[in-house]
């Protein structure tokens, strides 16, 4: 069975994160090989061997895609941005050529299913596959802040399946330069604002439930589903937990309903 292969960004603050993120993966797909790329350019050589010493006690294996200062050297920031901004919508250029596909995963999710029916979804004719989470305000705000762009939906960009061939042939790195100087005072989460304001008409809605469920919203959504959306669905059908927002279950006096099952991936982390 070919690897999947995941791709992840971060910097030295995320490494706990990622493990537990990582964890949660292996645990629960017995039997499938991934191969995670590593994209970065501010961690140092014993954080990177550390990170690949735990994989491969995990049985799999780590590609290091490190960014030089010379990349991106064109790329305007912002003043609370650094050019890291860009690394999930540029990924395919440092990325293996003869690699067609690969899911981008933020650290801060739990994946508590097995992923082979999100990595295989098909993306013929599709950029990218996401979900958007369907909160009335946030949507209107979204589409308000870009309405040239005619976003239908706003996308969450944590999750995000990437169709690497499309991206080479499609993607204009300039295009998303222009984009963030035009645009630079309006933009507060950029890398999402740009996927969605340039991309959104070619992203492959997927379900939010299964594949980027926002525990934030767990108690709203059990009563507004009237309870179909149980915890004992969630645990037995949703694939991808994503805490979403600047509250995450490892800061101290974090509270929430997914809390507890995050200790649990925490502490098997610590352990292997």
């Amino acid at each position: 069975m070919a690897p999947f292969s995941i791709l992840v960004t971060i910097d030295a603050n995320y490494i706990k994160p990622l493990k537990v993120m990582l964890k949660s993966l292996f645990v629960n797909n017995p039997g499938q090989d991934f191969r995670i790329f590593l994209m970065h350019s501010r961690l140092n050589p014993a954080e990177v061997n550390e990170i690949e010493e735990y994989i491969g006690r995990n049985g799999h294996s780590l590609s290091e895609v490190k960014i030089n200062d010379e990349c991106f050297s064109d790329a305007p920031t912002l003043k609370h941005w650094t050019k890291e901004m860009y690394y999930r919508l540029l990924a395919f250029k440092y990325l293996p050529i003869d690699l067609d596909r690969i899911l981008y995963l933020d650290p801060d999710i739990l994946v508590i299913n097995p992923i082979h029916t999100l990595y295989n979804t098909d993306l013929s004719g599709w950029m990218y596959a996401a979900a958007y989470h369907d909160v009335l305000l946030a949507t209107e705000i979204n589409r308000l802040r870009f309405r040239e762009y005619d976003i239908k939906a706003y996308f969450n960009s944590g999750v995000l399946l990437m169709n690497l061939d499309m991206l080479r042939e499609r993607v204009n790195e300039q295009e998303i330069y222009d984009f963030v100087r035009k645009h630079r005072n309006a933009l507060i989460l950029p890398d999402q604002d740009i996927l969605n304001s340039l991309y959104s008409q070619e992203i492959k809605k997927l379900d939010e439930f299964l594949y980027n469920y926002d525990v934030r919203y767990y108690r709203y959504r059990h009563i507004v589903s009237k309870r179909k959306l149980s915890m004992d669905y969630i645990i037995n059908n949703t694939v991808i937990l994503h805490f979403c927002g600047k509250r995450k279950p490892w800061h101290k006096n974090y509270s929430g309903a997914f809390h507890s099952l995050y200790k649990h991936y925490e502490k098997l982390a610590l352990v292997s």
